[in-house]
């Protein structure tokens, strides 16, 4: 059913995926053991998010003029030269925050051109009345990549120590780059033009058009930002729930785990047809089950809660990446993923820096659990004020 490039594709993202959440696992460990500080965990967001801010609607544009699958391979260079550079360092002990600070922000600048490119290359690679199913064979093996990463990097801090993460996570990188190497797709080339700014504003021209597209990404965007506990679960699993790095390993990897589970069970069900009111329904449930994890002192639980987060966040995910990329031409998916990839990146990095800093001023579990009521705010405002995203099928679009 799918060409050799498809599988090779899964095979550079499980590896490029699972990187980078190791590294971004292994990097908030690095820094709360070297400052306590929740001030700190939360600017980790902060930097990851000003080069997506800066240069993804940059990325999105050259998506569409150059070869993505070389823009890819020479992007996912950074990280594999980062993480070598870190392990070196922690060997040597000479680790410092700013290192640690300089590397993320170096592995979000890469991370800003490569992602637009990997998003737009898969609907090149299958034929379109199989691209749903691509899609959701792709979101697990996604899924299952950022369930392995954080659990991978507690269990070989525990078992080495974090200097050793960063030389899987370098190995990881390289076996991405080897797939990519071989990866072929089977698209119509892209033209070579030096992209402008009237080529972005033609990307977010065509995503401002179209409303359930754009209220789709708004909703995700708004929901994760306050929703968001992943910056602070260093703090959870140190100082709150006291399970040390192969808890914090598996608290790290539930939210993906429940995204894997999502995953699985989307793809033996049928297809979601109602998917505007499935979406405001999840996100809702994104929001009840980050309050009960904020709330929880029972590791189990929390567990538990946090996986609930993932599994809702999957059915978001699948949604978007299917409606967005079905319903966009060919010459315009780079720069329709790069607005897809700045929603994104906001969402995380800025909800990221925002529990952090709310943390700081309060405590990690007014930070969570507040972010929790705010995202139910969110999802009845949009539920009120978006009907067309309300009623939104999925069994009635059009297809471009």
């Amino acid at each position: 059913m799918f060409p050799a490039s498809f599988w090779l594709y899964l095979v550079s993202r499980f590896g490029s995926a699972t990187a980078m959440m190791m590294l971004r696992a292994a990097v908030a460990w690095h820094v709360y053991a070297l400052s306590r500080s929740a001030f700190l965990l939360g600017l980790i967001g902060l930097v990851q998010f000003v080069p997506a801010l800066a240069l993804t609607l940059v990325g999105g544009a050259l998506a569409d003029s150059y070869d993505r699958r070389r823009i890819m391979m020479r992007a996912q260079v950074v990280p594999l030269v980062s993480a070598a550079a870190l392990f070196l360092a922690t060997r040597s002990g000479a680790v410092t925050l700013p290192l640690l600070y300089g590397v993320i922000l170096l592995v979000a600048v890469a991370g800003a051109f490569e992602s637009p490119s990997r998003m737009a290359l898969l609907p090149t690679l299958v034929e379109r009345d199989v691209f749903p199913r691509a899609v959701t064979i792709a979101a697990t093996n996604q899924a299952l990549a950022f369930a392995t990463g954080p659990a991978a990097c507690g269990w070989v801090i525990a078992a080495a120590d974090v200097g050793t993460v960063y030389a899987v996570d370098a190995a990881l990188v390289a076996t991405s780059l080897l797939a990519l190497a071989f990866l072929r797709s089977s698209g119509t080339p892209v033209a070579r033009r030096v992209p402008g700014l009237r080529a972005v504003r033609e990307g977010l021209a065509f995503v401002r058009a179209h409303e359930v597209v754009l209220g789709c990404m708004t909703l995700d965007l708004l929901a994760v930002v306050f929703g968001g506990a992943g910056a602070l679960l260093p703090i959870y699993a140190t100082e709150i729930l006291h399970v040390g790095p192969k808890g914090y390993g598996i608290l790290s990897s539930s939210f993906e785990a429940g995204a894997l589970v999502m995953s699985l069970l989307l793809t033996a069900l049928p297809p979601i047809t109602r998917a505007g009111r499935a979406l405001l329904g999840t996100v809702a449930i994104y929001g009840l089950a980050t309050i009960v994890f904020g709330l929880s002192r029972w590791f189990p639980l929390s567990v538990l809660a946090y996986a609930a987060v993932g599994m809702a966040d999957q059915v978001s995910v699948v949604l978007r990446s299917t409606t967005i990329q079905l319903s966009t031409p060919d010459a315009l998916r780079g720069r329709v993923s790069g607005v897809n990839m700045l929603f994104i990146s906001a969402s995380n990095q800025v909800g990221a820096a925002e529990s952090g800093f709310v943390a700081a001023l309060t405590d990690a579990t007014f930070s969570v659990v507040t972010g929790g009521i705010a995202c139910l705010v969110v999802v009845a405002i949009v539920a009120t004020r978006l009907p067309a995203l309300r009623n939104y099928r999925t069994d009635r679009v059009r297809l471009e």
